[in-house]
């Protein structure tokens, strides 16, 4: 299973729609994923203090674009060598398995949900 952060108001918007296709896939060429053990960093980095944040749960098997595993760019602070999933084309909204709120914590920080452990 691989996740992607999300506002829930664009992830409504996505399910109306049956697809998903962020700025980063038009500007970047695929969508930003993390895997589990990635994700609470990744919230941490670059969605300090937001609101209204959800978690999307994607089966690997049902997505229809492909997904590559990639090093991350050297200007996001990653650990060297690590790499992400990225999916580079439109996310169909029927390889999301569950939704998860991700809310934020009162000095701005994540933690993972509780229905993500195990």
């Amino acid at each position: 299973m691989i996740v992607h952060i999300v506002k829930r108001i664009e992830w409504a918007d996505a399910v109306e729609r049956g697809t998903y296709a962020p700025a980063s896939l038009r500007a970047e060429g695929f969508i930003h994923c993390s895997t589990v053990a990635q994700v609470v960093d990744t919230a941490n980095r670059f969605y300090r203090g937001q609101k209204g944040l959800v978690v999307v749960c994607i089966d690997e098997r049902r997505l229809k674009a492909e997904l590559k595993y990639e090093a991350a760019a050297a200007a996001h602070g990653e650990a060297a060598g690590e790499t992400f999933p990225h999916l580079h084309g439109e996310l169909n909204v029927d390889a999301v398995v569950r939704v998860v709120e991700l809310p934020c914590e009162a000095d701005g920080s994540f933690r993972l949900p509780d229905e993500m452990r195990a």
